[in-house]
C-alpha cells in the first residue's frame, strides 16, 4: 500500500475526526485569545502614550507583523492536522512575516545612525518581553494543542511548533500594546526570541501529545 493510500485509509477510519478539528481549532483560538487577554489585564497595561504611538509607523507595524505571523501559522497548522492535504502554498506563506520583519530592520538600519543600533536593539523592556510573551501564550498554546489532538497531524512536532508560533504571535500582539520599544531592531530580536521559546515548547509538547 502506498503512503497516500495509507493516509487516506487512516483518515477514513477516523471518521469525522479530521472534520471536527476546524471547529475545535477556532474555539481554541477564541478561548486562548480570551485567556491571553485576561493575563494581559492581570499583568500589564496599555501604554500611556498609545494615541501618539498610533500616529507613528513603528507601533502599528508591530501588530501587522504579529497578526500576519499568527494568520499564516494558523492556516498551516490547521492544514497539517488533516492528512493528505497539500501544504506547500501555506508553508511558503509562512515566510511573509519574517520577510516583512527583515525589510523593516533594513529600513531601520538605514534610517538610524549606526551608533544607535545597539541602543534601539536592546531597548528598555527586553526581559519584560521575554517573560511576558511566554506567559501570555500559555493559555492559547494549551488550547491549540488540545484542538489539534482532534485531527491527525502527519508531523506532531511540527504541528506543535506551529501551535507555539501561533500562540506566541497572539501573545506578542497583546504584549505589543504595552511595550514602549517600537524599533524593528528590538522587535526582531526580543519578540523573535520570546515567540521562538513558545514554538520550541510547542514542538516538544506536540511530539508527545499529537502522536497517533
Amino acid at each position: 500500500m502506498e503512503t497516500k493510500q495509507l493516509i487516506a485509509a487512516i483518515s477514513a477510519d477516523a471518521g469525522s475526526r479530521p472534520k471536527r478539528v476546524g471547529r475545535a481549532f477556532a474555539l481554541a483560538l477564541l478561548a486562548g485569545a480570551a485567556g491571553g487577554c485576561a493575563m494581559f489585564a492581570l499583568r500589564l497595561d496599555v501604554r500611556a502614550d498609545v494615541s501618539d504611538a498610533l500616529a507613528t509607523l513603528r507601533f502599528p507595524f508591530k501588530f501587522i507583523v504579529t497578526t500576519l505571523l499568527a494568520w499564516t501559522a494558523a492556516m498551516l497548522a490547521l492544514q497539517l492536522a488533516k492528512p493528505g492535504l497539500a501544504t506547500r502554498a501555506r508553508g511558503l506563506a509562512m515566510a511573509a512575516a519574517p520577510a516583512l520583519m527583515l525589510a523593516a530592520v533594513g529600513a531601520e538600519l538605514v534610517a538610524v545612525p549606526a551608533n544607535l543600533w545597539t541602543t534601539r536593539a536592546v531597548g528598555s523592556m527586553a526581559m519584560v518581553c521575554l517573560v511576558n510573551i511566554p506567559l501570555l501564550a500559555a493559555a492559547p498554546l494549551v488550547g491549540l494543542l488540545l484542538a489539534l489532538r482532534r485531527g491527525a497531524p502527519s508531523s506532531p512536532a511540527l504541528s506543535g511548533a506551529l501551535a507555539g508560533l501561533l500562540a506566541g504571535a497572539i501573545a506578542a500582539t497583546f504584549y505589543a500594546a504595552s511595550c514602549p520599544d517600537d524599533s524593528p531592531l528590538f522587535v526582531a530580536l526580543w519578540y523573535t526570541l520570546a515567540i521562538g521559546a513558545v514554538a520550541a515548547t510547542g514542538a516538544v509538547a506536540g511530539a508527545r501529545l499529537l502522536r497517533w
